[in-house]
């Protein structure tokens, strides 16, 4: 009786922007949602007994209680709540897979639309603040290097505790993936902006333009005085085709495009490196990552662009929101198509030739396996940007093997932690995030690389007094 009471409410939706107008600017999609909204959108939660969202998320956020606090009106103990288990609510609401996580267990998601919780806690996230609540200073200095989700969860964690802590960022701007990764209309940079300042307001240092590996080593920083050391510099490292014709000019990384779109700004001819906005381009791959990176396409100003993509719609790994938003924006979509070769004049990409493709049994990850027909299709594209992941920047390996210390990694370079602790074969040495990968690559599972770590590493330096 309960479920079938629950389901006659309708799932409430923050405003969108028309997809008319978002196609030409990069501000945010959504809207927050009203008190109005968030308030029936609670109510629509039945409190379960056994919340199987909790246990779909991989930090267990206490989230009936945090509904249930929505419910009563109160907004800030509905922001304690999330906080207990995640620093990061307004990021998490906006780029989380909800949809694979904690709305994916959703009991109400059986027979009808699960519970918003993403657009619930992104709503909780933007109207409460952090409390300040630190131990007093115990004098251990913790290193952390990178500023994305695993490294400022476990910088806020260690804070808290009472440690020294400082962060080591690569680039100029602070945030990682957040930042050089997410677009601003998913991940608003006054958002992720505030978070930050939560952390610099509570006494985290942090030193941008300092690579590790490169600026500054494992071995300086131990002698620096840091008793402990978190590593979770990120995936930086992109995957390329390795097709004929991949080095022409027009041929992009997604990290590289995206990154000098969010970064660097390179979409305004007045920059100093101005990025060559031509008329068709092609992104290959079918995850965020390419959802990310075909919608910026479009708002630099390609007249078409295009998703290719070698298995099925029903395959595509992106969010289904994502999906839309991308259908909605005018991104065209090309199944059973991979590329073979990139053709080529006076230097630039012009044609790009696919094998078309056909599924056949189901590989490793459950998905039908394309397969080639021997069968091709060229096409003219000015621009091919290559969405198929990266890798690990060995930097830091490399520095640690000329220093003689044994990091140890798996072959694909990333290094091999204790899952239940980011513990390396270093000691005092942690590992976590996209470097050390432990489940599916995204904000929250990071952040739980981060907590974990920050749980150890407290464990470890409590052992050194």
């Amino acid at each position: 009786m309960e479920l079938n009471r629950m389901e006659k409410i309708d799932r409430q939706h923050p405003k969108e922007q028309d997809p008319k107008i978002r196609r030409t600017n990069f501000e945010a999609v959504e809207s927050n949602f009203t008190p109005e909204q968030a308030s029936l959108e609670a109510s629509r939660c039945l409190n379960c007994k056994n919340p199987r969202c909790v246990q779909g998320c991989p930090v267990n956020i206490k989230i009936p209680e945090f509904i249930q606090a929505i419910k009563e009106n109160n907004l800030e103990k509905a922001g304690d709540v999330i906080r207990e288990t995640s620093l990061l609510p307004s990021v998490c609401g906006r780029v989380c897979p909800q949809e694979r996580q904690c709305e994916g267990n959703c009991v109400l998601g059986i027979k009808g639309k699960p519970v918003a919780i993403g657009a619930l806690e992104r709503y909780v996230g933007d109207n409460t603040d952090a409390k300040n609540d630190i131990k007093p200073e115990c004098g251990k200095k913790v290193a952390i290097v990178g500023s994305g989700c695993a490294g400022i969860t476990a910088a806020a964690d260690l804070r808290k505790l009472g440690y020294d802590v400082t962060v080591f960022e690569a680039l100029h701007k602070l945030g990682g993936v957040l930042r050089y990764g997410i677009p601003p209309f998913r991940l608003p940079r006054t958002v992720l902006d505030r978070e930050l300042n939560s952390l610099k307001n509570i006494g985290v240092k942090f030193y941008k333009n300092v690579i590790v590996g490169k600026s500054i080593t494992i071995n300086q920083l131990k002698k620096d005085g840091y008793d402990a050391i978190f590593l979770c510099s990120g995936a930086g490292l992109p995957k390329m085709l390795g097709v004929p014709g991949e080095n022409l000019n027009g041929v992009y990384s997604a990290n590289e495009f995206l990154t000098r779109v969010n970064l660097m700004h390179a979409n305004d001819p007045e920059t100093p490196t101005p990025l060559r906005v031509g008329q068709k381009a092609a992104i290959i791959g079918g995850g965020n990552v390419a959802m990310d990176a075909a919608r910026t396409a479009v708002r630099v100003g390609y007249e078409d662009v295009y998703i290719i993509y070698r298995r099925t719609e029903a395959e595509l790994p992106a969010r289904l929101e994502e999906i839309r938003h991308a259908k909605e924006e005018g991104v065209i979509f090309k199944f059973l198509h991979s590329p073979v070769e990139i053709l080529g004049e006076d230097g630039y990409a012009k044609t790009l030739r696919l094998e078309i493709m056909e599924l056949g049994e189901p590989d490793e990850s459950g998905r039908r396996k394309p397969v080639p027909t021997g069968k091709t299709e060229d096409m003219e594209f000015d621009t091919v940007i290559v969405a198929l992941g990266t890798g690990p920047n060995p930097i830091i390996q490399k520095s640690a093997e000329n220093e003689g210390l044994d990091l140890e990694t798996n072959p694909k370079g990333y290094i091999i932690v204790n899952p239940e602790t980011g513990e390396t074969s270093i000691k005092g040495v942690y590992a976590g995030g996209d470097v050390a990968p432990v489940g599916e690559s995204n904000a929250i599972n990071a952040m739980g690389a981060g907590k974990r770590a920050a749980k150890a590493i407290d464990s470890y330096l409590k052992t050194l007094n």
